[in-house]
């Protein structure tokens, strides 16, 4: 796609958008493939599904933009949508949608180095804040009712992410196998809680405003779905173990209190109290679970780089690396404990 068709497609589709001048890819993000737009109107983003054959069900574009659309009008803060191309209409033959660039802050480190220790909390806070509203959403009055399928959540989840692990890999390692078994034996009795999820709720996935604690924008919301809003908070707390010495910078070792951060233990109780809900049950099964899932999309990551449909080739390639990574860490949970 030129620059050139995406000006006259974009100019023709999107009231308020003329004259693009520029197209530049982001470096970061794995899955969809993210440009900034620079047009004589503004600054634009665009968000495409990737090229090459796809597992089913991924890189589905249409459920973010159909999901952040819905939001717009809640407590959650999404960017303004702006447009979606189907594949049919789509200059590029692939789907995309336009929304609103945020001028905002992304932390890349969840130690927040450049921040002010007396800052850090208030930051932690807000995402806490973001994700009780978001849990609390009533996906009816926005339209988003079928947006999943309510109960039995971590079963159907188990077996889809098991699925599209055996599906990227050759053969699975024993220590996937082991978590997958753990958890299929762990499994707790539905509950009934039904929520809207992110799916990948994590600091990087936000835009803070420039000089506040306020988030402007979550992003990312490919795998967004009504699901458990458990699994939402055990995926964060979940990435705040990982090692901070790596790509995937968790806060393993560093000594949170001395830092300003909330312990895990304070953030779930802040979360459990915003959302008036019992102590949680069973936090290893969702800890598990949340690494599991975790190490199937890497997997997948690291399959896309090896046949050459990666967005960042060698962050891919380094993201599949990680996938012993978490499935030790997953394996430590089931023997000691959280």
């Amino acid at each position: 796609m030129s620059l050139a068709q995406l000006d006259g497609y974009l100019s023709a589709a999107v009231p308020g958008i003329a004259s693009v001048q520029e197209v530049a890819k982001f470096g970061t993000g794995q899955s969809n493939p993210t440009y900034l737009i620079t047009a004589q109107s503004g600054r634009y983003v665009l968000r495409s599904k990737p090229p090459g054959d796809l597992l089913p069900s991924a890189h589905a574009v249409e459920r973010e933009f159909r999901v952040m659309q819905a939001l717009a009008k809640t407590a959650v803060p999404v960017p303004r949508m702006l447009h979606l191309a189907d594949a049919a209409t789509s200059p590029s033959g692939r789907a995309f949608f336009v929304m609103e660039h945020l001028d905002g802050r992304i932390f890349w480190d969840p130690a927040l180095p450049e921040v002010a220790p007396a800052g850090r909390a208030a930051i932690y806070d807000a995402m806490n804040a973001a994700l009780a509203a978001l849990h609390d959403v009533d996906t009816a009055a926005v339209g988003l009712s079928d947006f999943g399928k309510p109960g039995t959540y971590f079963v159907r989840q188990l077996d889809r992410w098991s699925r599209q692990y055996l599906a990227s890999v050759a053969e699975p390692t024993p220590a996937m196998a082991q978590i997958m078994a753990w958890l299929a034996q762990q499994m707790p009795p539905d509950d009934g809680q039904v929520a809207l999820v992110h799916g990948d709720w994590r600091l990087d996935n936000m835009i803070f405003a420039p000089d506040a604690p306020d988030i402007l924008g979550v992003l990312d919301w490919e795998l967004s779905t009504l699901g458990h809003p458990l699994a939402d908070l055990a995926y964060q707390c979940m990435q705040w173990r990982l090692p901070h010495d790596g790509r995937m910078r968790g806060l393993g070792g560093i000594d949170r209190t001395a830092h300003g951060l909330p312990t895990e233990a304070e953030y779930v109780a802040a979360y459990v109290a915003r959302r008036g809900l019992p102590a949680i049950d069973n936090w290893a099964f969702y800890l598990v679970f949340a690494f599991f899932r975790l190490a199937a999309i890497l997997a997948g990551v690291g399959a896309r780089a090896q046949s050459g449909n990666a967005s960042n080739p060698d962050q891919a390639r380094a993201y599949g690396q990680a996938v012993p990574v978490l499935a030790a860490l997953a394996l430590q949970v089931t023997r000691d404990g959280p």
